[in-house]
């Protein structure tokens, strides 16, 4: 599945067949310009053109060829649209999409503290929650001052040296 990123998921369909979408992604224009789609049935990525794309509020609608009846549209309803990763959003340097940091191994120190497993968004930066071996969870907030590199090839981020305890003990 890595040659295909996740951007949003089915929730409804309107009575003009129209596909109300749970937007995955932090690029909600990114849609008015979708061509195809991704959707993964019977295990296999079945492309699907856009017909037509609405954006109402908040909310973003996808008009999908050949999905002119309700029982088609109620066959795809809940799955996941994805995009190649080839056409996906080009980031700046030193972004990262989130599907590229969880699984991520995270050194400080030269010794492993554990592993990438969600991240959080707040308003001021990022924290991505790190699980160690024990099963004791890490935040760590995404700022430059503390990640020293990262390589999403490899999935290791590596922080910078220091000799503060980064678990929370109260």
């Amino acid at each position: 599945m890595h040659d295909y990123v996740l951007i949003a998921e089915i929730k409804s369909f309107r009575k003009d067949l129209f596909f109300l979408l749970l937007s995955y992604s932090d690029f909600p224009e990114r849609f008015r310009y979708l061509k195809t789609v991704f959707i993964e049935l019977y295990g296999q990525f079945t492309e699907i053109g856009v017909e037509k794309v609405s954006v109402e509020k908040n909310n973003v609608y996808l008009k999908l060829a050949g999905f002119n009846s309700v029982s088609l549209a109620e066959s795809i309803k809940g799955k996941k649209l994805y995009v190649k990763e080839t056409d996906s959003v080009k980031l700046e340097k030193d972004a990262y999409f989130i599907h590229d940091l969880i699984g991520s191994l995270v050194y400080r120190n030269e010794e492993k503290l554990g592993v990438i497993i969600d991240v959080l968004s707040y308003p001021a930066n990022d924290v991505y929650v790190v699980k160690d071996d024990g099963g004791n969870e890490i935040l760590l907030p995404a700022i430059r001052d503390l990640i020293q590199e990262f390589d999403p090839g490899k999935k290791v981020m590596i922080l910078f040296p220091g000799d503060d305890d980064l678990y929370d003990e109260d």
